[in-house]
């Protein structure tokens, strides 16, 4: 199986299973005793939070580990909104994850007004609509790094600049821009960003929520008062040793896998439109993550393809992985303008650390007889 689906999750980098079992084999105490193992453990915890910290270039004590990008999601959005009693606006976009998206409707049913911004065709939203929207009632800007489907990256940084200068709390869900670009929350600017290890190659269900440590922030979890109070339970800890063996790794890998994606992705794209010219790539002309290419195919039915690939040895998306399982269009490209039929030719081609240029050259060939045959049965039917 060759594995082109990294923005849904990232197979383990080296490393990383062996941290985790090594923790499961030898690290036997809860963090939060104070006999020997537990203190072994403590020591095991601090050192990751550190790899973590040092990773994103904050302080260690505003890494707060969470079981990966939804719950930092939910943490972020349901601790502001509580802190702020539900009144106020919250701000966010028309492209956001589910785990935004659905979070921030019950928000609203608690009487708090959530405006939920447009993007333009390319799929950008627009800092000075940002900024426009902002008033005194306003309690958090709630804006996606990079976006899960289509890879175009928002103007993060303007944003966060306008939240300073506002007074306002800025979250941002940085899941699928981390492990693909350098990641800096003091140049992004924001108060509160959201991390997921599987993303970047660490294992499922661990991630963490950067927090400005000045922030007031309800916690969702309580109990025994872990993670500064933030958020109570038990730390994972093996997953958490691999989310800091992974951290390490990328620390010294980040800038050489961006740039060797970004020649492959661009190779795959000229190949591709070159055998089908008629093909659109989603947020081409925008700042785009290096890895990701999502395609419109008219007369394919993008499910019947990503199963055509499978049953080849490759594995691609139609779309979030966190939508499966649903019939209805992406609200991605929809958003920026496309029609629900003209979604339904929806793939997603997210490159990985260990892809190869071998891999590519195979896809491509594979990827358009597949076009071709399905469109040759479609125009038979």
């Amino acid at each position: 199986m060759i594995y082109l689906d990294h923005n849904a999750t990232s197979p383990p980098r080296p490393g990383v299973a062996e941290a985790v079992t090594a923790n499961l084999t030898t690290t036997h105490g809860n963090p939060s005793s104070v006999h020997g193992a537990g203190r072994r453990a403590r020591h095991l915890l601090d050192d990751a939070r550190r790899a973590v910290a040092r990773l994103v270039a904050v302080h260690e004590s505003r890494v707060i580990f969470t079981s990966g990008g939804t719950e930092s999601n939910h943490l972020a959005l349901f601790g502001i909104a509580e802190a702020a009693e539900y009144r106020g606006t919250i701000l966010t976009s028309a492209i956001e994850h589910p785990s935004v998206h659905k979070p921030l409707s019950r928000i609203a049913a608690h009487g708090m007004q959530v405006i939920q911004l447009p993007v333009d065709p390319l799929g950008r939203v627009d800092a000075a609509a940002v900024e426009q929207a902002i008033t005194p009632d306003t309690r958090l800007v709630s804006i996606m790094a990079a976006n899960n489907e289509t890879g175009v990256l928002q103007p993060i940084q303007a944003i966060g600049t306008l939240c300073r200068a506002a007074r306002v709390p800025f979250h941002c869900d940085a899941t699928q821009w981390f492990g693909k670009l350098s990641l800096s929350t003091d140049v992004l600017g924001a108060d509160l960003l959201t991390l997921s290890a599987h993303k970047a190659g660490g294992p499922m269900g661990c991630g963490a929520l950067i927090v400005a440590n000045a922030l007031q922030l309800a916690p969702l979890l309580l109990g025994g008062g872990q993670e500064r109070g933030r958020r109570s339970g038990t730390e994972n800890l093996p997953g958490i040793a691999g989310f800091a063996a992974m951290a390490g790794q990328l620390a010294r890998q980040i800038e050489d896998e961006a740039q060797r994606n970004a020649s492959l992705r661009d190779k795959l794209e000229y190949e591709l439109l070159k055998s089908i010219p008629d093909a659109i790539i989603l947020g081409r002309g925008a700042e785009r993550l290096p890895n990701t290419t999502a395609l419109l195919i008219p007369c394919v039915d993008g499910e019947t393809l990503v199963m055509t690939l499978d049953l080849a040895g490759f594995a691609i998306s139609s779309g979030a992985a966190c939508s499966s399982g649903k019939n209805s269009p992406s609200h991605v490209p929809m958003a920026m303008g496309w029609s629900a039929e003209a979604t339904r030719g929806m793939v997603r081609i997210s490159l990985g650390w260990d892809t190869t240029e071998t891999m590519v050259d195979s896809f491509i060939s594979v990827f358009q007889r597949s076009v071709d045959r399905l469109r040759k049965g479609s125009a038979l039917a």
